[in-house]
């Protein structure tokens, strides 16, 4: 019976990814050749319609589209390509009895001119050959001076004595570096994972040192802000009133420098931390034994790959702290110009207080003339009223009709203004 699940939408999608990049087997003999570019430039799509180049010339069928990761068996070679964050490589592989090591690699089986279709990234290319011991043509110890012109090897027996890979991380004539594999007891699938493992060191290896130019580079301008930093500060303890603007505008364009060259750098100083844990992570995985002379892996990649993501760390953690100055130097400026500005509305406030009095003892007089003015008017037309009463026979004095009427009129008039100003004020 068949049970019906109710799946989470990407159930299946993350289930796979765990399966996305498998390892290649590898048989004994065998030649690879592995090459690895930047994709910063180069879509998906592009890649894959070169690789549909390749699958026509051997009339097999090409990616489909979307993929991401691609293989494929092109009859006298294996293909393989994989597409990752920053870069994108391609494997070849060829197995059975090629003669002496180095002599040919699988990339002469491909079509003419392919190659150089290739986008102008390549950061990484190497050919490997995994060898037998009893196929070895020469000792151990002549292996540097045979097939790597001399150079100082960096080798070690991997899976716990199943095989030994040397290799001298040189670029050689050719433009390709080299890795030789011999398999004492190593099963296709251990060394398929061994060679990858290899390739990926290799790889992330020199996406790691991608830090390096960057962070020797921003050195020098890191020391000139540390330098106009201790000048600013300095300048702040003795700095008047009037400099404080043009030392807040100075430290603000010093915190957009500063904070434009961490945005810059700081996703490349954190991918080379990253790279460089997976570096290790790898070198873990080959589960080394020493070879009495040869440098393993592992010191290899402590001596010569961790002093750079060492200078890489200091600069970024140098930046970061420098950019955490400049925003204590300004957040202390601001907080001199901001007490100084209150200081100045403080005494803006009092200013308009003292002007609002003055107003108000200037309102109180105007208003003690405009009843006094009101009162005469209005007093005036009572008395020219009377006298008309009394023209047309009404028994009345205008003269004491005025005088009555001017204390009355006062009151009135007082009392309106008054009442009038009163609702103003409750209107405001």
């Amino acid at each position: 019976m068949r049970i019906k699940l109710n799946e989470y939408p990407q159930r299946r999608l993350l289930n796979d990814e765990a399966h996305a990049r498998p390892f290649e087997p590898a048989a004994t003999p065998g030649q690879l050749s592995y090459i690895a570019f930047l994709n910063r430039n180069v879509s998906a799509e592009q890649e894959c319609w070169l690789i549909g180049e390749l699958c026509a010339w051997f009339d097999v069928a090409p990616p489909e589209p979307g993929r991401v990761n691609f293989t494929v068996d092109l009859g006298p070679l294996r293909f393989k390509w994989a597409r990752h964050t920053e870069f994108s490589s391609f494997t070849f592989s060829r197995y059975g009895a090629a003669g002496e090591p180095f002599s040919g690699n699988a990339l002469e089986l491909l079509p003419p001119d392919w190659l150089a279709q290739l986008p102008g990234n390549v950061l990484l290319a190497t050919h490997a050959v995994l060898l037998a011991d009893v196929d070895l043509p020469v000792p151990l110890e002549e292996i540097s001076a045979r097939y790597f012109d001399g150079h100082d090897l960096i080798g070690a027996q991997i899976g716990e004595g199943s095989g030994t890979a040397c290799t001298d991380f040189h670029i050689h004539a050719d433009g390709f570096a080299r890795y030789l594999v011999i398999d004492h007891s190593m099963g296709q699938r251990q060394a398929g994972r061994m060679l990858q493992r290899l390739f990926e060191i290799d790889t992330y290896r020199m996406l790691a040192f991608l830090a390096l130019p960057v962070a020797k580079s921003i050195s020098p301008e890191l020391s000139d802000a540390d330098r106009e930093l201790a000048e600013l500060t300095t300048a702040m303890s003795s700095a008047r009133q009037d400099d404080e603007p043009a030392l807040l505008d100075r430290l603000t364009k010093l915190a957009a420098r500063i904070e434009s060259a961490l945005s810059l750098t700081d996703y490349r100083f954190s991918a080379a931390h990253a790279y460089y844990e997976l570096v290790r992570r790898r070198v873990g995985e080959l589960r080394e034994l020493r070879i009495h002379g040869v440098q393993p892996f592992h010191e290899f990649v402590d001596r010569r790959l961790g002093p750079a993501m060492d200078t890489c760390e200091s600069v970024a953690r140098r930046q970061r702290v420098l950019a955490a100055r400049v925003a204590r130097a300004s957040s202390l400026l601001r907080t001199r110009v901001d007490i100084t500005h209150e200081k100045q509305n403080q005494a803006l406030l009092e200013s308009m207080d003292k002007r609002a009095q003055l107003q108000l003892r200037l309102q109180e007089t105007v208003e003690g003339l405009s009843v006094a003015a009101i009162t005469y008017y209005t007093v005036g037309l009572v008395g020219y009223a009377a006298k008309g009463l009394k023209t047309v026979g009404v028994h009345i004095d205008p003269e004491l009709a005025t005088g009555i009427a001017i204390p009355v009129v006062a009151l009135l008039v007082a009392l309106g203004l008054r009442r009038m100003r009163k609702a103003l004020m409750h209107e405001g």
